[in-house]
């Protein structure tokens, strides 16, 4: 069952948000449900106790300060699909 909200915004926020929707072709009511259900989702994933088999392989491996995690996989991300 779907309920009406109102929002108070600043006038220029919502004139971008409304370009944003139209690129995205998708309704600000969407694009605003969409939102509460990812930050209500993060909520639920924080309040998940970690088992004591992954606490006690936290920790064990020790990266280089040179390692770039965002490069490395950029790198198999191309080689992947663009081979």
């Amino acid at each position: 069952m779907n309920s009406k909200l109102t929002l108070k915004l600043n006038k220029r926020t919502i004139e971008r948000a409304k370009q944003y929707s139209d690129q995205k072709k998708q309704s600000l009511s969407a694009i605003v449900e969409n939102y509460f259900n990812i930050i209500v989702a993060n909520d639920v994933v924080d309040d998940v106790e970690i088992s004591p088999n992954v606490l006690e392989l936290s920790g064990i491996v020790n990266l280089s300060d040179k390692f770039d995690l965002k490069q490395i996989y950029g790198k198999h991300l191309e080689e992947k699909y663009l081979k």
